[in-house]
């Protein structure tokens, strides 16, 4: 008599049941995420980019002119992604439809990409205040940041930096509204101590205003070095 098919067991087992399952065209996810094979193929690298703020250059080189003409106040930027098709349709289901399975697809990208930096001594998360937290029900940065720490070794502090006032959403803002917007929103939190060498991370960079705030806060707190990094930059600022 011939045996029954021996059944996975644990984990192999709801994944038998569950197949991994690509959240962009439905087809079989590939090397253990939501993502099949031919969309991960399509993910924008950002290969070409400015060594100081991580902006997507046509051809190498080590500043954008931005850069040239005025230093960002840290030190060097780590994106591995460039915001467009067809990451920005995981980031926006994560980010504004609560949909933490699209969250786990991009942690699960940010740690297979290697970190062209001297790894800080600690890492910071973009903080959101506690009425936009209330209303999310979650930081996106900070969830990206918790695995990704876990991944390279380097230590998680995830209340250390606040933002002390809320702001308006910088979506719709130019780059100049943006700055304002969030000028005097973030504090270090009382009786917290720094090293040297912090990084502050969010999930996507778009002109630098949130980032560059947070970096200020750290170097008037005696940080030394300061590298930002996000998950994906946009191709050019707004405004």
């Amino acid at each position: 008599m011939e045996r029954p098919a021996r059944l996975p067991s644990g984990h192999a087992l709801w994944r038998w049941l569950l197949p991994w399952r690509c959240l962009l065209c439905g087809a079989r996810g590939a090397d253990g995420i939501d993502l099949c094979a031919d969309c991960a193929a399509e993910l924008p690298r950002n290969r070409s980019c400015c060594a100081r703020c991580a902006l997507p250059l046509a051809a190498p080189a080590a500043l954008c002119g931005e850069c040239q003409r005025r230093a960002p106040p840290w030190d060097a930027a780590w994106a591995p992604f460039r915001y467009g098709w067809p990451l920005d349709r995981l980031e926006s289901r994560y980010k504004f439809s609560a949909d933490l399975a699209a969250g786990r697809v991009l942690s699960r990208l940010w740690q297979s990409e290697p970190c062209p930096l001297r790894l800080p001594q600690l890492l910071l998360a973009v903080p959101l205040h506690r009425s936009r937290l209330r209303r999310r029900g979650y930081n996106q940065a900070l969830e990206l940041a918790r695995p990704l720490a876990h991944a390279l070794g380097v230590p998680l502090h995830r209340d250390a930096l606040q933002r002390r006032r809320s702001t308006a959403a910088q979506t719709e803002l130019d780059a100049v509204a943006r700055r304002r917007n969030v000028h005097g929103a973030f504090a270090l939190r009382e009786g917290v101590v720094l090293p040297a060498h912090v990084a502050i991370l969010d999930d996507v960079m778009t002109t630098g205003a949130t980032l560059a705030e947070c970096a200020r806060v750290l170097r008037r707190a005696g940080v030394q070095r300061v590298d930002v990094w996000a998950l994906a930059r946009a191709p050019s600022p707004r405004g």
